[in-house]
């Protein structure tokens, strides 16, 4: 298939929200723990978006750490294009739109040094899509079909779909409860060993922010193998949110 212009995806995942706005009853028959964090992210009165344009920097390994500007128009129960420029020279994205995804860099824009698409890519990126919805918590709510349960005061855990896609992510929380770090099962090939399957997947948040309403991770670290004695080689992803709008009708 044919992959789209980044820019036409943009505008497929720009999905505006309803006339709503956040209200206790959005929290009715939830656990306690996750009433906690839903109400603590999102302000009384907050318009209920569903999709958010961000843009950020921040570091990635590409055998050693280089420095990365980045936007990104992400629509956690659709997909989302997350562009970049690395180190100056490497340029591209990743995205997941349509059921479809795909990853394309180039080398000062002429020479390709990646691309990869295919139903393994597609997975690893629709469980992406999903586990970025902490950038939207109104997507978060019940109301956008999400499942929650608590395992105790301090920890909860989310199922939702992306597609045909299930994801379960499961977040810590601290004494503000504002979720602190996440963890899931997410499809890849971190080894490059050429045999896909589940993997450890997660990170830290070190920072929040507020912008409009909506309290979101604003920095963190994230990478395979979170949680294990092989965190140290599988982190690749450190960012700061410098911009963050949502998107409303």
């Amino acid at each position: 298939m044919k992959s789209r212009p980044i820019k036409e995806l943009e505008s497929l995942l720009a999905y505006p929200g309803d006339d709503r706005v956040f209200s206790e009853a959005d929290l009715k028959g939830l656990p306690q723990p996750v009433r906690r964090y839903l109400s603590s992210a999102i302000e009384p009165g907050t318009p209920l978006a569903v999709s958010v344009r961000l843009r950020m920097r921040g570091s990635i390994k590409i055998g050693r750490w280089l420095p990365f500007r980045a936007k990104q128009m992400l629509s956690p129960r659709r997909g989302f294009v997350w562009a970049a420029t690395v180190a100056g020279v490497i340029s591209g994205s990743d995205h997941y739109a349509e059921g479809h995804g795909a990853l394309d860099w180039k080398l000062v824009g002429l020479v390709r040094v990646v691309h990869a698409d295919g139903p393994d890519i597609s997975r690893s990126s629709a469980e992406r899509a999903a586990a970025e919805a902490v950038w939207v918590p109104t997507a978060l709510l019940p109301r956008c079909d999400v499942a929650w349960s608590a395992t105790d005061a301090s920890h909860i855990n989310a199922r939702y779909h992306v597609e045909d896609k299930t994801v379960h992510v499961h977040y810590p929380l601290g004494d503000d409860g504002m979720i602190r770090s996440l963890v899931f099962d997410r499809w890849g090939d971190p080894d490059n060993t050429g045999t896909w399957g589940l993997r450890r997947f997660g990170g830290e948040i070190t920072g929040c922010a507020t912008f409009d309403g909506m309290t979101i991770p604003r920095s963190g670290r994230l990478g395979w193998h979170y949680g294990t004695d092989r965190w140290s080689e599988g982190e690749f992803f450190r960012y700061h949110v410098t911009d963050l709008r949502f998107i409303h009708s």
